[in-house]
């Protein structure tokens, strides 16, 4: 079974603090979804009213339909894993799996047979006699996973299950996270503030400010086509440039910055007059061989340059304490850059876009 879920205008107040202000989406029966957004963004306070452990302050919470005011966490069809994971470290890992059949009463015979079908879904094999604190990380992580799992909920909700995890391990969590929903087929609904995360493993995103959700798309929509100044500069690397909007060419708008005017998608429709932030990925930046073509030419002076691996970053004297950042691809043939050296940089206009002024991120 699964379930849609949706938040009808939900906010949520503790106190004269809003935690939540005018929630309302829908995520669809099946979907995997998350809610991204930086720490105290109120991604949290949302899951907990999706599990019901809190009641909005207005609003409704529908899961499948039906109306969830007053259905406690136990009564409702989700299940949750915890940040922590909240294994039972004296229990073998088959007895945390069926742990919530115990509760609900199945036979022992019942509970074993269903913890070893969802040792074989999370390729753990063979481990279900082993004590917890035997198993890795990523092992843990899937214990976790299958005891949530056991209880056949309609929706699964996943509280930052990875933070804990060194990196290389948080990557293969992901592709086994998501290869596990697919196999299972119910709705998960993913909390974090790792935009990796959330790119590689959602259908759709919801990204997060200050309680309100600033825009709901698919991972490319969201990196590409930001939808506010905050959602650009959150959502991957960005290079932005305030000004003002001074011309309006077809779908393109110009924008007077400290590096002069520069073009970009006029997403927004923005108008003449108005303050903007053209924002321009790393990546969409090239070394300039000279103008033309629709390009964006930026004058600037080298601050210092970091090697990557598979990409080479040049960091230039921005606005402000902001640095301009350029990757590029490690061909083999890179030029040395030196700090202090002029740099002369461009992207095309289809590769920048021009938001209205407004809040960005800072972390």
């Amino acid at each position: 079974m699964s379930a849609d879920v949706e938040l009808d205008h939900v906010t949520i107040r503790f106190g004269e603090f809003t935690a939540v202000q005018d929630a309302d989406l829908k995520i669809e029966d099946g979907e995997f979804f998350s809610f991204l957004g930086p720490s105290g963004c109120g991604k949290t306070t949302i899951l907990r009213a999706i599990s019901g452990f809190l009641e909005p302050t207005s609003g409704a919470v529908r899961i499948g339909g039906r109306d969830m005011q007053g259905i406690g966490p136990n009564k409702r069809p989700t299940a949750l894993i915890f940040q922590n994971l909240a294994l039972f470290p004296l229990m073998s890992v088959a007895d945390n799996i069926a742990f919530g059949l115990e509760v609900r009463g199945v036979d022992k015979v019942e509970r074993r047979k269903r913890a070893d079908e969802l040792l074989e879904l999370t390729a753990l094999d063979g481990q279900g006699d082993k004590k917890v604190s035997e198993l890795s990380g990523g092992q843990k992580q899937r214990v976790a996973i299958a005891r949530a799992l056991a209880v056949e909920p309609d929706v699964l909700l996943l509280d930052e299950p990875l933070s804990a995890l060194d990196l290389k391990l948080r990557q293969h969590m992901r592709t086994e996270l998501r290869a596990i929903q697919q196999r299972v087929g119910i709705t998960f609904i993913y909390i974090t503030h790792d935009q990796g995360e959330a790119l590689t493993m959602s259908d759709r995103i919801a990204v997060m400010s200050d309680g309100v959700i600033q825009q709901v798309g698919s991972g490319t929509e969201v990196y590409e086509n930001s939808q506010t100044a905050f959602v650009a500069s959150f959502v991957g690397e960005n290079n932005p440039f305030s000004g003002k909007v001074v011309g309006l060419e077809g779908s393109h708008a110009l924008v007077d910055t400290a590096f002069g005017c520069l073009r970009g998608r006029n997403l927004r429709d923005m108008q003449v007059g108005q303050e903007a932030m053209l924002f321009v990925r790393p990546e969409s930046m090239t070394l300039a061989n000279g103008q033309g073509g629709g390009e964006n030419v930026i004058e600037s002076q080298v601050l210092h340059s970091e090697f990557e691996g598979s990409f080479f970053s040049v960091f230039m004297r921005g606005e402000g304490s902001k640095d301009i950042v350029m990757s590029m691809a490690n061909t083999g043939d890179l030029p040395e850059f030196k700090g202090g050296q002029a740099a002369r940089v461009a992207f095309r206009a289809e590769r920048a876009l021009v938001l209205p002024a407004g809040e960005v991120a800072h972390e």
